[in-house]
C-alpha cells in the first residue's frame, strides 16, 4: 500500500445557503462548506430548524377572528331585491295638425269687432234666449218677448235704418239729380262763372275727390282680399274639419286600446310572477346556497389547501425517505472500505519489523465512522401523513358541494303544493283587475264615433254642393269688388286726365279735349254710384244683420266662454245631461269638460269616473297576496343535515399537524455536519510520516499502499457522499417550508370547518325563513310596482282629452275666425265704400264742371285802371 503526500485545505463557515425563512421563520443552523485545494470540494453543515409557529399561529387566529365576526352577525347582509321592471308609460295616439288663425283678414278683425261691439255692447242675453226656447211655440203670440228681441237688437235695427235710408233715398236723389241736370240746373247748364276764387275752389274739390277716392281704393282692395280669404276658408274647411275629426276619432279609438294595455300589464305581471314561482327552485334555491356559500366556501378553500399539502407532504417525504436511503446505502459501503482498511493498517503495525508504528494506535482508534442518520419521529410523521391521506379529503369537499347544489331541486320539491296554489290567487287577481274595463263606460265612446262616423259622411256628401254654393258666392262678390273698382277708376281717370289737358287762364268754352273727358269720366263715376250703391247697400244690410249676429251671437260668447255656459243651463238642451249618462252622482257641465280638456287633463278626473269606479278597491290585491304569503308561512322547506369533517377526522388532522410540529432535524443535520468533517488524508499523512521512517522496505511499501488507501476513500466520500448530502439537504429545506405550514393550515382547517358546522346546525333554518320571505316580497312587490303605476296611468295618462278642446278650437277658428271674420270683413269693406261714395258722388260732380268743355263764356278781368286824382288843398291867407 503506497500512501502519497496530500496537503489539508479547509476552509470553514462559509454560508451557501443564506440564514432566511419564506414564512418569517429563521432557520437555527448555518451551513458549513468544505472545500478541497481546487475549492470544488465541499462540506455542508447543516443547522436544525426550530418551529417558532409564528406564521401559522397569525393565520389560524385571522380566520378564527374572521370566522367569528361572520357567526356573531345574526343575519348577514342581504343582497337587494332585484326590481321588477317598471311598466312603459302608455302610447299616446299622434294627432293631425288643426286649423289656425289666419292673419289674412286679421288686420280688418280689430277693426269690426270694434264696430260690432259699438253696435251691440251688450253681453249674450241668456234669459231671453231661455225664455224663446222654453215657450218657442208662443213667441210670435207673445208680444214682451219680441220687444225684449227688439231692445236688444236696437243697435242693429239703427243702423239697418240708416242702411234701408240709404238704400230708399240713394236711387231717389239720383233720380232727381239727374232731372234737375236734364233741365239745366244743379249744375247741369253748361255754363261756369269765372271768380278770383275759381283756381282755389278746383284744387280743394280736386284734392278732396282724390283722398276719398283713395279711401274707396282701400276699402275696394279689403273687399278684393276678404273675398279671397273667405274663399280659401271655405275651400279648406273640408279638410280642417276631416282632420279635427280624425283627431277626435283617434282619440276615441285610443281609450279603449289605453285602458285594455293597462288590464294587459297586469296579465303580463301575473305571468312575470308565475314564472318565477315556477322557477322557485332556481332562484330561491340558488339565494340560499349562495347564503351558504358566504361561510361554506371558506372553510372548503382551506380544506382545498389542506388537500394540496397533504399530497405535497407526502410527496416530499417519499423523497427524503429515499434520500436517506440513498445516504446510508453510501455510508455503510464507505464504512465497510474503511474497516478493512482499519484492519490492514492493525496488521501491519503489529509487526516487529514496524519501528515507531505504535504512535498510530491511538489515531487508529477514530477511524471508524458514525454511519447511522435517521430523523426521530419521521416514522409517526409519515404515519400520520398516510393516515391523512386515507381520509380522502377531495371526497369530503364533493359531498358539501353536492349538498350545496342539491338545494335548489329540494326547494323545488318542497314547495310544488305552494306554487300550485299560489297560482290559483293569481288568477283570481287576472280576473279582479280585467273588471276596470267593464266598469268603465267605453260604451258610450262607441256610440261618439258612430256619430262622427256620421257627421264626415255627412260633410262628404254635401262637400260639392257646398264648393258649387261657394264658387257662385265668390262670383259675384268679385263683380260686386269690380263694379266698385270701376267707380274708382273712373274718378281716377277724372283726376288725371283732367289736370292734364287743363290751361287755367283758357276759355272754359275752349278747354281741351283730354280736359273734357276728365270730367266726363268724373261724372261716369257718379252716375256708377248711384246706380250700383244702393243694390249693394241691400247686400251689405243683409250681410251685416247676419255676420253681426253670428258674431255677437255665436262667436263673441264662443270665445269669453259665455256660449258654454249658456248650454250648461239645465233644460236648455234635453238630454245633454252627462252625469246622469254615465250614472254619476253629479252632473258635469260643459264648461268643465272643456276647461279640463283645455289643459289635456285624463278622462279620469275630466268625466268624474272616480264617483263611478272605486280603482283603490279593484287594484287592491293585499286579501290575495296575503293568503300566499300565507302559504309560504305555513310551508317549511327542509333542509338535510350534514356533517363537514367528523370528530375522528379531526383528530387525525390535529395528530397530522402535531406529528409536524414534533419533527426536530437538529439530530440529523449534527450527523450530516459530522459526515462533512470526515478527513481520511489527515490519518493517510501520518501514515506516510511513519512509513518514510521504517528501514523495512516491506513495511513501509505495506504502509504507503494503505495511506493511497485512505486517500481513495477520502476521495469517493467527496465525489459521493457530499453531493449526496447536498441533495438531502435540499430535500430537508423543502421539507421543513412543507412542515412549517402544516400547523398553521391544520389550524385553519379546524377552525373554518367548526365555524361552517356551527352555521350549519344553528342558522339553516333562519335563512331559509329569510330568503323565503325575501323571495316572497320580491314577488307581491310585482303587483305593488303595477297597482301604483295602474293608479297613476288611470288617472292620469289614460284618455288626455287635449284633442276635445282642440276639436272645439279648431270649430271656432273655422267657423268665426276663418269664415265670419271674412264674412264680416266683406261687408264692411263694402259699407266702407257705399258711405264713401256719398263724398265722392257730390265733389266729383262739383270738380267735373272745371274741367268740361262749358257752352257758354264768361270772362273775368283782373287788370283795374285806377287815375289819380289829386287831393284837395286848403290856402290859408
Amino acid at each position: 500500500m503506497t500512501i502519497n503526500n496530500y496537503y489539508w485545505h479547509v476552509r470553514l463557515d462559509i454560508p451557501v445557503f443564506p440564514t432566511q425563512s419564506r414564512t418569517g421563520g429563521q432557520y437555527s443552523a448555518t451551513i458549513l462548506h468544505c472545500l478541497t485545494e481546487e475549492d470544488m470540494g465541499l462540506c455542508e453543515s447543516v443547522r436544525g430548524w426550530s418551529w417558532p409557529g409564528s406564521a401559522g399561529t397569525f393565520r389560524a387566529a385571522v380566520g378564527v377572528l374572521l370566522l367569528g365576526l361572520s357567526l356573531a352577525q345574526s343575519v348577514p347582509p342581504q343582497p337587494a331585491c332585484p326590481a321588477a321592471a317598471a311598466p312603459q308609460n302608455l302610447a299616446q295616439p299622434q294627432y293631425q295638425d288643426t286649423a289656425a288663425v289666419d292673419a289674412g283678414v286679421g288686420f280688418m278683425a280689430a277693426l269690426v269687432q270694434s264696430f260690432l261691439q259699438t253696435v251691440q255692447p251688450n253681453p249674450l242675453p241668456k234669459d231671453l234666449i231661455l225664455q224663446i226656447v222654453h215657450d218657442y211655440n208662443q213667441v210670435q203670440l207673445n208680444q214682451e218677448i219680441i220687444k225684449e228681441v227688439l231692445v236688444y237688437e236696437v243697435g242693429f235695427l239703427v243702423c239697418a235704418a240708416i242702411g234701408v235710408l240709404y238704400i230708399v233715398l240713394m236711387p231717389i236723389v239720383g233720380f232727381f239729380l239727374a232731372c234737375c241736370r236734364c233741365c239745366g240746373n244743379c249744375g247741369g247748364k253748361m255754363y261756369q262763372k269765372q271768380t278770383s276764387s275759381i283756381h282755389c275752389r278746383r284744387r280743394t274739390f280736386y284734392w278732396t275727390v282724390f283722398i276719398t277716392t283713395v279711401i274707396i281704393l282701400a276699402g275696394n282692395i279689403c273687399m278684393f282680399k276678404s273675398n279671397e280669404a273667405m274663399k280659401v276658408s271655405v275651400d279648406q274647411s273640408q279638410v280642417e274639419l276631416n282632420q279635427t275629426i280624425g283627431n277626435l276619432h283617434s282619440f276615441l279609438t285610443a281609450v279603449p286600446q289605453q285602458v285594455n294595455d293597462v288590464v294587459n300589464e297586469s296579465y303580463r305581471t301575473v305571468q312575470e310572477v308565475t314564472r318565477n314561482l315556477d322557477a322557485i327552485g332556481p332562484q330561491l334555491g340558488t339565494e340560499i346556497k349562495e347564503r351558504f356559500r358566504g361561510t361554506l366556501d371558506p372553510a372548503l378553500s382551506s380544506v382545498r389547501l389542506l388537500d394540496q399539502e397533504t399530497v405535497n407532504t407526502s410527496l416530499q417525504v417519499d423523497k427524503l425517505n429515499s434520500s436517506l436511503a440513498q445516504l446510508q446505502s453510501s455510508m455503510n459501503r464507505i464504512q465497510a472500505n474503511v474497516t478493512a482498511v482499519k484492519n490492514q493498517i492493525n496488521q501491519t503495525l503489529a509487526k516487529p519489523n514496524c519501528a515507531g508504528c505504535n504512535i498510530l494506535q491511538s489515531e487508529l482508534q477514530s477511524l471508524p465512522l458514525d454511519t447511522s442518520i435517521t430523523i426521530p419521529s419521521f416514522t409517526e410523521f409519515k404515519f400520520a401523513v398516510d393516515e391523512v391521506n386515507k381520509i380522502n379529503l377531495t371526497s369530503k369537499i364533493k359531498k358539501v358541494e353536492d349538498y350545496l347544489d342539491s338545494i335548489p331541486q329540494r326547494v323545488t320539491n318542497d314547495t310544488k303544493d305552494v306554487v300550485q296554489s299560489s297560482k290559483q290567487m293569481l288568477d283570481n287577481i287576472k280576473t279582479q283587475i280585467s273588471q276596470v274595463t267593464n266598469d268603465i263606460p267605453l260604451s258610450e265612446l262607441t256610440n261618439v264615433l258612430e256619430t262622427l262616423n256620421q257627421v264626415q259622411r255627412e260633410i262628404g256628401r254635401v262637400a260639392p254642393e257646398v264648393e258649387r254654393a261657394e264658387y257662385i258666392r265668390w262670383t259675384v262678390c268679385v263683380v260686386l269688388c269690380c263694379v266698385v273698382l270701376l267707380v274708382v277708376l273712373c274718378n281716377l281717370l277724372g283726376l288725371v286726365l283732367g289736370p292734364l289737358g287743363l290751361t287755367p287762364k283758357a276759355d272754359p268754352t275752349k278747354r281741351y279735349c283730354t280736359s273734357n273727358c276728365g270730367g266726363i269720366f268724373l261724372i261716369m263715376g257718379a252716375g256708377f254710384s248711384f246706380l250700383f250703391s244702393w243694390l249693394f247697400m241691400i247686400g251689405v244690410l243683409v250681410l251685416f244683420l247676419l255676420g253681426g249676429n253670428v258674431y255677437t251671437l255665436l262667436c263673441r260668447p264662443w270665445s269669453n266662454g259665455e256660449l258654454l255656459k249658456l248650454i250648461d243651463t239645465p233644460g236648455l238642451i234635453p238630454g245633454l245631461g252627462i252625469g246622469p249618462t254615465l250614472g254619476l252622482k253629479t252632473n258635469i257641465s260643459i264648461s268643465d269638460i272643456y276647461r279640463d280638456c283645455e289643459n289635456n287633463q285624463p278622462l279620469w278626473t275630466t268625466l268624474h269616473l272616480y264617483e263611478l269606479i272605486n280603482l283603490e278597491d279593484l287594484l287592491n290585491v293585499s286579501k290575495y297576496t296575503e293568503q300566499i304569503q300565507q302559504l309560504f308561512e305555513n310551508k317549511n322547506i327542509t333542509l338535510p343535515t350534514i356533517t363537514f369533517l367528523s370528530p375522528e377526522v379531526k383528530n387525525q388532522l390535529s395528530n397530522f399537524s402535531k406529528r409536524a410540529t414534533n419533527i426536530d432535524f437538529t439530530a440529523v443535520t449534527q450527523k450530516m455536519n459530522n459526515i462533512s468533517t470526515i478527513n481520511l488524508n489527515t490519518i493517510a499523512d501520518k501514515i506516510d510520516a511513519i512509513a518514510a521512517t521504517q528501514l523495512n522496505n516491506a513495511s513501509k511499501k505495506e504502509l504507503q499502499n494503505e495511506a493511497k488507501d485512505l486517500r481513495q476513500i477520502q476521495t469517493d466520500i467527496e465525489t459521493t457522499i457530499f453531493p449526496q448530502l447536498k441533495n438531502l439537504n435540499s430535500t430537508l429545506q423543502s421539507f421543513g417550508s412543507i412542515a412549517e405550514k402544516i400547523n398553521g393550515t391544520v389550524g385553519e382547517v379546524l377552525s373554518n370547518v367548526g365555524a361552517a358546522q356551527d352555521f350549519l346546525n344553528t342558522k339553516t333554518a333562519q335563512i331559509v325563513r329569510t330568503e323565503s320571505k325575501r323571495f316572497l316580497d320580491c314577488q307581491l312587490n310585482y303587483f305593488i310596482i303595477y297597482a301604483d303605476w295602474a293608479n297613476i296611468t288611470i288617472t292620469q295618462q289614460v284618455g288626455l282629452c287635449g284633442p276635445v278642446a282642440g276639436a272645439v278650437d279648431s270649430a271656432e277658428i273655422i267657423l268665426c275666425s276663418h269664415i265670419v271674420e271674412s264674412l264680416n270683413a266683406f261687408w264692411f269693406s263694402l259699407g266702407w265704400c257705399m258711405i264713401f261714395f256719398i263724398p265722392s258722388i257730390i265733389f266729383s260732380i262739383k270738380l267735373a264742371k272745371y274741367y268740361r268743355r262749358m257752352k257758354y263764356s264768361d270772362a273775368y278781368d283782373n287788370h283795374l285802371i285806377m287815375t289819380h286824382i289829386p287831393r284837395a288843398q286848403t290856402k290859408f291867407t
